[in-house]
């Protein structure tokens, strides 16, 4: 069975309060996609949208959320570096910048820029569900969701409890001082939960002295999730976390001239949301929200005044949700104002502004007919007034069957990098466009309570694409409006899950996923011959996940991945994870890249070959 957890708010009141249950277990198909107005379940979402549930999040051979969106069909994680320390998310060959991030719908992305996204302060064990929404999601999520929007939602507190994970890991090889390379970390959270009220809270260390030189690194997470009662039919919902990352950031960004480099990224953010129900059809949602990043670069660490540049980065978020349900349809209204703000030894003090309105309408004219339209309008006060529409239909036939198709547009903020950095390396362009993307889409979907699939193909035209360029080999790379890109991409997941009665084998789960993209560049500056990040683009990517559990003690997941993409070589890595697993307790082993692969995700940076970790988890 695929398996989720929900919260359930009854209207019955418990003492003039809504009393807050413990989740419940659903099957997949029942789950809600998280998004902030209309919110559909799984099963009928007319969107190219995959979620990666609870049961498979725990099973994978994964230390980071990173790693975990390694192993999602179409999502591209380019690490320099195992457990997360840096990584770049992209979408159906997008670049890191074109995709968007979501924690239980609050956006953490970057005006910095790209790289500093995925500075999360959630550990594995607080995920709930992950939900990826793939091609240009503008009209749901607004701007810089040009490719595509990853949400993770985490779990809320089911009973009061206390739990730990402490593992360690080596690639058992030696660095140049004679030491073995390795890792370990320890994670720990508690649960407390009333009728009135959950309480979630993490924390978690992480450190390692690396794979190669200048590699190691050091982090810590804390974060915090309430939800409370707030008379007979409300909630209040709040959010907190803080992450603290230092690491060896050697070739990671300016190779081969990086070689001392060092990064620490300081992330800190919260959220508060209301949930107010206006009658018996009309639910309002308020939220303001607040994020604040810190990095600290410095390109010689043996000489911090050289070359050192400090940023520090605050968004100020502000959200109005509402859902209104009618006789003729339901409508979903937002309203949206965002303030982004810099200070930084090298972009200078800059900031922005940007207010949102979303409007959507979801009908069925026909039975077994539903149709979304909408469109979300921008104004931001450097770029001036957007309109982004939006449509999407799906039939059902036969049942569980489903054909849907879609039609979207999105669009993609410059970053204060792309606009104002000054090194000998790389200068920024303030004369940069916004990106604009156009998405069509059309497939098919099949679901019951053992067997989800998806295939579908689509067309994507994305104009002034944003790449550092440049025209001869000995100058500095600048970005440009450098070209329109095209891509035609054909995806396929699917996902088998049962269980059996047998003694031996008492579950099996087998999930195999497929994309293929064909993009083509159409120069639009005539002044740049060699590119970064347009031959970057993936073109093939394939995975495959087997999970059985045994004799309800032994657990095995194993794991196989193929990549390629344009210019760089292709590889396969395989991992495995193992686990013993008794009522409070367990023991696991993971092997990741068991054949020692050699191959590079970003840049310059080789990864690691076979790394392997042990660990053991207690709940109380």
């Amino acid at each position: 069975m695929f398996y989720s957890f929900s919260m359930v708010f009854p209207a019955r009141a418990q003492q003039g309060r809504v009393k807050l249950n413990k989740d419940t277990v659903n099957k997949l198909n029942e789950v809600v996609v998280k998004e902030n107005r209309l919110q559909l379940p799984f099963s009928k979402q007319n969107r190219n949208i995959w979620i990666m549930d609870r049961e498979k999040v725990l099973g994978l051979p994964a230390r980071s959320v990173a790693e975990l969106l390694s192993y999602i069909s179409g999502v591209d994680v380019r690490q320099r570096g195992p457990g997360g320390v840096q990584a770049d998310i992209s979408i159906d060959g997008g670049t890191f910048d074109q995709s968007l991030v979501l924690i239980n719908g609050f956006k953490v992305s970057d005006p910095q820029t790209g790289h500093n996204m995925m500075n999360l302060p959630i550990s594995i064990n607080d995920i709930d569900h992950i939900e990826v929404l793939r091609g240009s999601a503008s009209r749901v999520y607004g701007i810089n969701a040009l490719t595509g929007a990853i949400n993770i939602v985490t779990r809320n507190a089911q009973q009061t409890g206390l739990s730990a994970n402490v593992f360690a890991g080596s690639s058992f090889k030696d660095n140049i001082s004679g030491d073995t390379y390795y890792n370990y970390g320890l994670q720990a959270t508690g649960n407390l939960v009333s009728k009135t009220a959950q309480h979630l809270f993490s924390a978690s260390q992480e450190a390692g002295n690396g794979y190669r030189y200048n590699t190691a690194f050091n982090n810590q997470k804390v974060y915090y999730q309430g939800k409370f009662a707030a008379g007979k039919t409300d909630v209040i919902d709040v959010l907190a976390g803080y992450t603290h990352n230092n690491f060896g950031a050697n070739a990671f960004y300016s190779a081969p001239g990086d070689k001392e480099a060092e990064e620490t990224v300081k992330t800190a953010l919260a959220s508060v949301s209301y949930t107010a129900k206006l009658g018996q059809n009309w639910i309002m949602v308020p939220r303001i929200s607040f994020r604040n990043n810190t990095d600290d670069y410095l390109y010689i660490k043996q000489t911090p005044d050289k070359f050192h540049n400090h940023h520090q980065t605050n968004v100020f978020d502000a959200e109005l949700n509402n859902n209104i349900q009618t006789d003729i349809g339901v409508f979903g209204l937002g309203l949206e104002a965002r303030s982004e703000r810099i200070n930084s030894t090298n972009l200078g003090k800059r900031n922005r502004n940007n207010a949102g309105l979303f409007a959507e309408y979801k009908f069925e004219p026909l039975i077994h007919l539903q149709i979304n339209l909408g469109a979300y309008i921008n104004y931001n006060s450097d770029y001036g007034w957007q309109s982004f529409p939006g449509l999407d239909l799906g039939y059902n036939f036969y049942g569980n069957w489903r054909v849907f198709a879609n039609v979207g547009t999105g669009q993609r903020l410059p970053t204060y990098t792309d606009l104002y950095y000054k090194g000998p390396t790389n200068i920024g362009n303030d004369q940069l466009k916004p990106e604009k993307s156009r998405y069509a889409e059309a497939g098919v979907k099949f679901n019951n309570e053992n067997f989800t699939m998806n295939a579908s193909y689509f067309v994507r035209r994305i104009d002034n694409f944003i790449d550092w360029v440049k025209n001869i080999q000995t100058d500095p790379w600048q970005p440009q409006n450098f070209s329109r890109v095209n891509t035609n991409g054909l995806t396929f997941s699917t996902d088998y899950t049962r269980k059996l009665e047998g003694q031996v084998l008492n579950h099996i789960r087998i999930g195999i996923a497929y994309t293929n993209l064909d993009p083509s560049f159409k120069k639009t500056s005539a002044t740049a011959n060699f590119s970064r990040y347009a031959l970057e683009s993936l073109r093939n990517q394939l995975s495959s996940t087997i999970s059985g559990e045994f004799y309800q003690l032994f657990s095995l997941t194993l794991t196989s991945r193929y990549n390629e993409r344009i210019n760089y070589k292709d590889y396969m890595t395989m991992d495995a994870r193992i686990a013993f697993k008794q009522k409070h307790y367990s023991l696991y082993a993971e092997g990741a890249n068991l054949f020692n692969i050699q191959y590079i995700e970003a840049g310059a940076v080789p990864m690691p070959g076979s790394w392997f970790t042990t660990g053991l988890k207690t709940s109380f």
